[in-house]
């Protein structure tokens, strides 16, 4: 039932984000990017994230630990929610990264077998799944 990747091995969709910058950082960037350091201001965004998260590493490693979540993609299929049921365990998910679950699930299997979930990133499931699961989407 381990079907745990790092995202790295496969990219999934990007989440797409929204901020709001000073008009004075947003010339800052294109400055850099017009000298040629970033190919464009997504570019240097998203480098300046993943140095930001990279000087966090030990922090968010210790909290994983603690929190017991998983990290990267992890994926839910009908097979896996249906041993879940039949071994009468209900899962509590927690994950950093993605979570997908498989458009075949029932309502009623997640139902019976997600007692939770929380996702720090993106929870990618049907409408169903998810009005079914509202309570217990953290």
């Amino acid at each position: 039932m381990n079907t745990v990747r790092q995202i790295r091995d496969k990219q999934p969709d990007n989440e797409k984000i929204t901020i709001n910058l000073g008009f004075v950082d947003l010339g800052r960037i294109d400055l850099l990017v017009q000298e040629g350091f970033y190919s464009n201001r997504s570019d240097l965004i998203r480098t300046a994230i993943r140095n930001q998260l990279e000087s966090h590493v030990e922090v968010v490693s210790k909290s994983l630990e603690r929190h017991t979540m998983e990290l990267g993609l992890r994926d839910y299929s009908v097979a896996d929610l249906q041993a879940v049921r039949d071994a009468g365990e209900v899962l509590h998910i927690k994950v950093v990264g993605l979570a997908r679950f498989d458009p075949e699930i029932s309502p009623e299997l997640a139902l019976a077998t997600i007692g939770s979930i929380t996702v720090l990133g993106a929870l990618q499931a049907s409408a169903d799944i998810k009005t079914a699961l509202a309570d217990r989407i953290k």
